[in-house]
């Protein structure tokens, strides 16, 4: 077989890869969203409708509640909605700035026992979520944090440190050190020389490292069902709780799926390059 020929048969059946993997992973959205369009005979039809009268009323039940006979009533989506948003936002704020504190620190100074620390923090993820569940819920539930939203936003916090400190401290190795000694030999403060000279050579870093525990923390679901109450309840947990009066309405859960997973979407989007520029961040050296 000519080489050419060759070349392009192995091309072609990478190209062929690529798409049949992206069909796997694509599909599912997919149908997720064409499902929250659909009429409830729509979405059981047998064999399946690919071709249908699309419908926003399952994107008006998730906001506004209409029985016979009754004054249509705002859901409580919307709350669980900003539960998710204000949680999640805390949550990753606190861990990013206090895991790019403690990063810094790791990365720049020569602390006793540092690996040994740096090994405890690592070692908190190893640890399935489902063996601290009962324990952390009886501490909570002695605390008084049950059903509140520091305590969500604690918890959150304690499973994106170890993240935020371990993948920024790796961001903070590729920043030279002669940048910070320079500011400083200009008459600058240590910490004014890690403001000015080192945060924005990691700031692409550390945006990536947002993006993952943003992520992490949107779609958590076990400690939120647990820990949470119809007060601080998140999306996950209210999916998890629908019910209709003939059985699950998947209109109403496909719709709001859509709803939730559309801000991440929006937002990794607009995060890309630096996402990009974090993940590949240190790997080319000159």
């Amino acid at each position: 077989m000519d080489r050419h020929v060759k070349r392009g048969v192995i091309q072609g059946i990478k190209y062929f890869l690529i798409a049949v993997i992206t069909v796997v992973y694509v599909f599912p959205i997919y149908w997720l969203i064409v499902t929250s369009f659909k009429t409830r005979l729509d979405m059981f039809a047998i064999p399946p409708k690919w071709i249908f009268k699309p419908t926003l009323t399952n994107y008006l039940d998730v906001f506004v509640e209409r029985r016979y006979g009754l004054t249509p009533t705002i859901t409580e989506f919307p709350k669980f909605l900003f539960n998710s948003v204000f949680i999640s936002l805390a949550s990753v704020a606190i861990a990013v700035a206090f895991g790019t504190l403690a990063a810094y620190s790791f990365s720049r100074f020569e602390l006793k026992g540092k690996d040994t620390w740096l090994f405890f923090i690592l070692a908190t993820r190893m640890l399935p979520p489902i063996a601290v569940l009962i324990p952390i819920y009886l501490m909570y539930r002695t605390l008084g944090f049950i059903n509140t939203y520091h305590g969500l936003i604690f918890l959150y916090v304690m499973f994106n440190m170890a993240f935020a400190v371990w993948m920024t401290k790796g961001f903070f190795d590729e920043v030279p050190r002669e940048l910070e000694e320079a500011a400083m030999v200009d008459g600058y403060s240590r910490m004014r020389a890690f403001m000015k000279a080192t945060l924005p050579q990691a700031l692409t870093g550390i945006a990536a490292t947002a993006v993952f525990c943003l992520i992490t923390s949107w779609n958590e679901f076990m400690f939120a069902y647990v820990t949470s109450g119809f007060d601080t309840r998140t999306v996950p947990v209210s999916l998890a709780r629908i019910r209709g009066e003939s059985g699950i309405n998947w209109g109403i859960i496909t719709a709001s799926e859509v709803i939730y997973v559309l801000p991440v979407i929006i937002f990794t989007f607009l995060m890309q390059k630096y996402l990009l520029r974090g993940i590949t961040f240190g790997t080319i050296r000159k």
